[in-house]
């Protein structure tokens, strides 16, 4: 008999995939940990029985969080990555040579500890000697931060149990004071078919704080929708005025320079509720 998992992505509707065997599963002192292993995108995190990442489509996401702001930023040096606990946005950002040290704080330490053992492609960069990998609350750490960040990354769960604060407009405020005079922040806000209320809402906070307040968009089919969206904030430079020059080879699978800008072009439904 097939064993099946559903993530029940709304009231009235999932995604399904089919399970060869569950390789890990614990309730943590946060959430609901699951590893499983699936016949169509490899071995899958799950997270209060929501994915997190798979390995065959987890390329997109940490890319596109992680290059968009990176690119953007004329030499960024210290990074945070505030979630992220499976490591590959940490994996990303190694890829840029001026990076000096980048921090990583996850509030849940299993998180880590399973990605490292299950999920090592994603994963097999957070022993490298730029990283810090800190077990914390990464709202606690933003708030304890000022002018410390060239680029801070929110790399968070949906906006229930841990993550809830990440989400507010507190958080955006403290991410503004942690990031140095010319900074950059990029935070994931789920997807506009489900969500709209949540992407107008975090655009509408960011934009009250920060002079340059940029939406764009991904295709990650794992994610509810499939068509997900990141909140950019900064300081000082505008995505879509990055300089051909300052775009460097990289290997990526999904971003590419072209990409950077297409990426904010946005569908006529989502660039509505930025109004």
């Amino acid at each position: 008999m097939s064993l099946w998992f559903t993530e029940k992505q709304t009231e009235n509707f999932g995604i399904t995939a089919k399970i060869n065997k569950t390789l890990h599963t614990e309730q943590t002192e946060f959430q609901k940990l699951d590893m499983v292993e699936t016949e169509e995108f490899g071995n899958m995190l799950l997270l209060d029985d929501m994915v997190m990442t798979t390995e065959k489509d987890e390329f997109v996401y940490h890319e596109m969080v992680a290059h968009v702001p990176l690119f953007t930023h004329p030499n960024p040096e210290h990074v945070l990555v505030v979630g992220g606990g499976d490591g590959g946005v940490i994996r990303e950002i190694l890829k840029h040579p001026s990076v000096k040290k980048a921090t990583l704080v996850d509030i849940d330490g299993k998180v880590i500890e399973y990605s490292k053992k299950y999920l090592p492609t994603i994963a097999g960069q957070l022993e490298d000697p730029r990283v810090d990998v800190q077990v914390g609350d990464g709202f606690m750490h933003i708030a304890k931060s000022e002018n410390a960040y060239d680029v801070i990354m929110v790399d968070s769960t949906e906006p229930v149990g841990p993550a809830v604060n990440l989400f507010t407009k507190g958080f955006y405020a403290g991410i503004y004071k942690a990031l140095k005079e010319d900074g950059i922040f990029v935070a994931q806000t789920d997807n506009p078919w489900f969500k709209a209320d949540l992407i107008a809402n975090a655009q509408r906070d960011v934009a009250e704080i920060f002079p340059i307040t940029r939406l764009y968009t991904a295709n990650i089919p794992t994610y509810p929708s499939g068509l997900w969206t990141f909140t950019l904030g900064s300081k000082k430079y505008d995505p879509l005025e990055v300089s051909e020059e300052r775009f460097h080879e990289i290997e990526t699978k999904y971003y590419t320079k072209e990409l950077h800008k297409a990426a904010f072009a946005l569908p006529k439904f989502v660039a509505d509720l930025l109004k």
